[in-house]
């Protein structure tokens, strides 16, 4: 069976809509700016949406929002399965509430605890069906940065499987909180100036907040409701290093092999992608393992880039923007660049300046803390 995407909702540092943060994206600009939100940690390259930290719950509804309303699903859809993750869901909650505790020593009142259900890591999903009304199946995956894709991939299996006709996948992130910063720094993977994806004098990833819903639908369904149709998921490929806790299996061996199974599920040969959005987190490794894979994979090349140098890296988000701009770029048929590129370190085809291209298909790529492997190919 067929699934569509017929509605996107998009919130990322680089603008508050799907259609200002693609507009920006291919105008070469970047939402990262040098920001100070806790005044205990020195200031940072940081993509934030605001001059402040987002909440969680706010961003989840303003993108659920969007993604309905573009999908022409105004009111209640009481059907649709809802599928969304986070890798970080309430954790700014969390070190709020754990600041509290430990603050001058001070035992909290009992009501202070009160909400702590609201909280849970599955609750923002909760919250979403809630918000239109859906009574269906509600999952809330958490697999690192392969979240986005991950999310997807289970909305795209619960429509072919026949266990609903629609469904609201993706993620959201709001990883800006002490904590995070804190032990990124401390593993010495945060950026100092910006995100340079590829790049010989790449220092780090960028933390970055965002999110990225989708409507998946049935394309029997999308054609009966005459919906305007984005694309078509193919595809996808989901594996495990089973290796280290942060760093990838140096060979890439689980990385190549949710790629082959994404291909093959799609019935397409590396020869019919036309462009890969790369994880490409501006990390060492991260960068090194996955320029690898693409040149083992993808020997005669092809069209690379990562948009992390214009969002920052939205973590469990990541992937599902990596979607949403891989659907504008079918759309549109513009390649998006690799902001912050000067100087490559590998051998790709990588992206500088956006570009028009004749864009069939597309793979979109994430690779998580833990080995976490995800691939998702789509097509026009």
């Amino acid at each position: 069976m067929k699934v569509c995407v017929t509605g996107i909702g998009l919130i990322s540092a680089l603008g508050g809509s799907l259609e200002d943060s693609w507009q920006n994206l291919i105008a070469g600009k970047s939402g990262i700016r040098l920001h100070q939100p806790f005044p205990e940690l020195k200031p940072l390259p940081l993509g934030l949406i605001g001059q402040q930290p987002s909440e969680l719950t706010v961003l989840t509804q303003m993108v659920v929002a969007s993604a309905l309303q573009d999908s022409g699903l105004v009111s209640h859809a009481a059907d649709c399965a809802v599928v969304i993750g986070s890798s970080r869901s309430y954790q700014a909650s969390w070190e709020m509430l754990a600041r509290q505790m430990y603050k001058d020593g001070v035992n909290l009142p009992m009501s202070s605890f009160e909400n702590w259900l609201d909280i849970l890591p599955h609750m923002n999903a909760i919250a979403a069906a809630r918000q239109i009304g859906a009574s269906g199946i509600v999952l809330a995956p958490m697999a690192a940065c392969a979240t986005g894709i991950w999310a997807i991939a289970q909305a795209a299996l619960l429509i072919q499987t026949g266990q609903c006709q629609q469904a609201i996948a993706g993620a959201v992130e709001a990883p800006i909180t002490p904590l995070t910063l804190t032990g990124f720094q401390q593993m010495g993977a945060l950026a100092k100036t910006g995100a340079y994806p590829f790049d010989l004098q790449r220092e780090g990833l960028v933390l970055g907040e965002g999110a990225a819903v989708f409507v998946l639908e049935s394309a029997e369904l999308a054609k009966q409701r005459q919906a305007k149709v984005y694309g078509e998921i193919l595809g996808f490929g989901l594996t495990n290093d089973a290796y280290h806790s942060n760093s990838p299996e140096p060979e890439g061996k689980s990385a190549i092999a949710a790629i082959k199974q994404c291909l093959e599920r799609s019935c397409l040969t590396p020869a019919d992608i036309d462009y890969i959005h790369a994880h490409g987190t501006a990390t060492q490794l991260n960068d090194q393992m996955e320029s690898m894979v693409i040149q083992r994979l993808f020997p005669q090349g092809v069209a690379v880039s990562s948009t992390k140098g214009s969002t920052g890296h939205t973590l469990g988000a990541s992937g599902a923007l990596g979607v949403a701009f891989s659907l504008m770029a079918l759309k549109h048929q513009i390649l998006p660049p690799c902001l912050g590129l000067q100087q490559p370190e590998f051998d790709l085809e990588l992206v500088k300046v956006a570009r028009l291209s004749k864009i069939r298909q597309v793979l979109c790529c994430s690779f998580g803390f833990g080995g976490q492997n995800a691939a998702i190919a789509l097509a026009r």
